[in-house]
């Protein structure tokens, strides 16, 4: 039997790349293969359908608080047909959790300890509690989407779904990330392992900016599978070339911030259309303060001349959109910092501000790596988020493919 999950989202919509991308990756390593991620709304009826009843193990995504966990803890309930009961445990640790407030523990919240009889709790310290229940073939695993969740996926989730997959026959799981390409591409050159039934099954997964080619082994023992695994990767990984960057749960900041490490670089970013959002994701790595040196949020014309030394004939020729302004940005945020590495983006990420010449979605991204100059042209699709999030997915990937070619 193939050990497979669904991912449910419910409540708030998600922001771009978070949670469900970080569970399933975390499911991909585990042996168990993400084959549905779905956004509800706060209804009953559309997340029991949600649900199906597949034997699949069910990873559920709900808001911290708020009526999102009431209505999933009473679908779970009826559909493991099991009574809600007070979970002794989870009252114990909200009580513990307001007494550290110096609040008593309200009334109304007590009904946050009701779970369907037989679930197993999860608790994480100063965290919303995960839990998961077992009902025949089928599993349910249900996480708040709050500041903890990574810890809760690496303590609770992993070895869980590890466990299930063990049950159901030995299976390897390998995630290879690739930048920069289409998932038309990325298809283009697998075409000869793409849907084909064999030791390894190799699917591709577009997610957020990126695609991912998901490697999935099985065989009678562990170390089959394994072995299978490793030799499509070397195949696989040879026609994805150096537009492949990464595996399983490694990400793109995560990357550039050790090959920055590795050569004992600095970095200043520069930053424009995404408001903060490039020097975010750099500063979300743990260490990051040994190489990211600063970052220069410019906004208007003004603080581009002002803080980084944009030359006024540069912006009346070319505008604050363009090439020259991105290097501009780029050299004088490396030059400010003295960092061996500058990054910039300059962009419209809309909805409105577009003209024919440069319509919404359009985004330049400028690059000094000691002392060399560069800036590329992109156009992204979506709203202003999805823009922003591929234009720092953009400016990423820049710096990782021209660190490649450093000697």
């Amino acid at each position: 039997m193939t050990a497979s999950a669904y991912i449910v989202t419910v409540g708030a919509m998600p922001s771009p790349g978070a949670d469900g991308a970080a569970v399933a990756a975390a499911l991909g390593a585990a042996g168990v293969a993400v084959v549905s991620r779905v956004f509800v709304e706060d209804d009953e009826s559309a997340l029991e359908r949600a649900l199906g009843s597949d034997e699949v193990l069910t990873v559920v995504l709900a808001g911290a608080g708020g009526s999102a966990g009431d209505i999933v803890r009473r679908v779970l309930a009826r559909v493991t047909g099991a009574r809600l009961v007070l979970n002794e445990r989870l009252l114990t640790t909200l009580q513990e959790r307001y007494r550290r407030l110096d609040r008593p523990l309200p009334r109304r919240a007590e009904r946050l300890a009701l779970l369907p009889q037989g679930a197993t709790v999860w608790v994480t310290a100063d965290a919303e509690a995960g839990w998961a229940i077992e009902n025949g073939q089928r599993a349910f695993a249900v996480l708040t989407r709050d500041a903890a969740l990574q810890t809760m996926i690496a303590r609770h989730l992993t070895p869980f779904a590890r466990e299930w997959a063990g049950a159901r026959g030995a299976a390897v799981v390998r995630t290879l990330r690739t930048a920069g390409l289409a998932a038309a591409d990325v298809e283009e050159r697998l075409v000869d392992w793409l849907g084909r039934d064999g030791e390894v099954i190799v699917s591709t997964i577009p997610a957020d900016g990126e695609v991912w080619v998901r490697l999935r082994a099985r065989a009678s023992t562990p170390a089959e599978a394994a072995k299978s695994l490793t030799k499509a990767e070397t195949g696989i990984g040879a026609l994805l070339g150096e537009d492949c960057y990464g595996r399983d749960g490694e990400t793109l900041e995560g990357v550039v911030g050790r090959m920055l490490l590795e050569r004992r670089w600095t970095l200043a970013v520069a930053e424009a259309c995404t408001g903060g959002l490039l020097g975010h994701r750099l500063t979300s790595v743990p260490g990051a303060s040994a190489y990211f040196e600063r970052g220069v949020l410019a906004y208007s014309t003004r603080a581009k001349e002002e803080l980084l030394g944009v030359p006024e004939s540069i912006l009346t020729a070319h505008g604050t959109v363009s090439g020259p302004c991105a290097e501009a940005m780029a050299r004088g945020v490396a030059t400010l910092a003295g960092a061996s590495c500058g990054l910039a983006v300059t962009g419209i990420a809309g909805p409105e501000g577009g003209t024919p010449a440069k319509p919404v979605g359009t985004v330049f991204v400028g690059l000094v790596v000691r002392g060399e100059a560069v800036a590329r042209r992109f156009y992204f699709s979506g709203d202003r988020a999805a823009v922003k999030w591929q234009s720092t997915q953009a400016a990423l990937d820049m710096l990782r493919r021209s660190l490649r070619a450093q000697p």
